[in-house]
């Protein structure tokens, strides 16, 4: 197994379990609490561990209490941390979250923008041995510059956009591109995931996929967009599913998978994921990843 480098934001999560998502200015009681770590790509480089890889965690914190449960629950799972850096005077990455009894989540997310974004103590190289890197866009200059090293090394360089860039150029720095349905909608100025995909296309050279949620996910396969189902499961939470699924992508691409089997692969954790409350605790491991996958393609049979 490889060394996959993940970059990006890390926070803890506060996860309540409530009958119905808050929509007015009232109390609410809780039927179950989660404190777990959290963020794109901290959540993307616990699902590589728990998938058998050495994941490394590079990102910005502060000098607080929650920058020290960050580093904790990310060293609990395996993630090496090294290349989590505080910064005196500044506060880490906070989220509330609601999940209701459809699965369905609210987050309330506070992260320090002041958080300087040099790069200039990333590393100038990739060490032997690293599969492939993933980025978010909550710090682009940080993961430009990763993505830079992945490119020069000939490797997989996977970027999560939940939201559009502020620099629509780190696209191309990325060899694939996974976006979220509202981030393409935002993006390409219309509705139809199709024909957001085939506009992006048009002004962005690395692969592109969107996942939309029950449907399954859109890719391009070859010049032609492609459908790749989602698997069928019972959803208890979808908090961090789309993290998952961006973390075993890599992990696909990193081990050589072709892209739609590649797709597949991520399509099952994140639905594994969904199965169990908590966020980031119902990332599967890969004997169960891969038990799930071989029981869905014995019942296609």
């Amino acid at each position: 197994m490889s060394d996959i480098f993940f970059i990006g934001i890390a926070v803890v999560d506060y996860i309540f379990l409530v009958d119905r998502l808050p929509d007015r200015a009232e109390k609410y009681r809780a039927r179950d609490l989660q404190i777990v770590g959290g963020g794109l790509a901290a959540n993307a480089a616990v699902t590589a561990a728990r998938l058998g890889h050495s994941a490394h965690m590079i990102g910005r914190i502060g000098d607080d209490v929650v920058a020290g449960q960050i580093g904790e629950g990310l060293a609990a799972e395996g993630v090496d941390c090294a290349g989590l850096r505080r910064f005196a005077g500044h506060r880490s990455p906070l989220s509330s979250v609601y999940v209701d009894d459809a699965g369905e989540r609210m987050i309330v997310n506070y992260g320090d923008w002041s958080i300087p974004t040099a790069t200039d103590w990333l590393p100038d190289e990739l060490p032997a041995g690293t599969g492939a890197v993933m980025g978010d866009i909550r710090w682009e200059e940080g993961a430009r510059h990763l993505f830079d090293l992945a490119r020069g090394a000939g490797l997989p360089a996977v970027l999560d956009v939940d939201r559009p860039p502020f620099d629509a150029s780190l696209l191309d720095a990325a060899s694939h591109v996974a976006l979220s349905a509202q981030a393409l909608r935002e993006m390409t100025g219309t509705a139809d995931p199709r024909a957001g995909l085939t506009r992006l296309r048009e002004r962005c050279a690395a692969h592109l996929s969107v996942t939309i949620g029950a449907e399954g996910t859109l890719f391009f396969e070859g010049d032609a967009i492609a459908h790749e189902p989602a698997y069928a499961v019972d959803v208890v939470d979808t908090l961090g599913a789309g993290d998952v699924w961006h973390g075993a992508l890599t992990v696909a691409l990193a081990e050589g998978m072709e892209t739609r089997a590649a797709i597949r692969f991520a399509s099952a954790a994140a639905a594994l994921k969904c199965t169990r409350f908590g966020g980031r605790a119902g990332i599967p491991t890969r004997v169960e990843l891969d038990q799930f996958l071989n029981r869905c393609e014995g019942s296609q049979a």
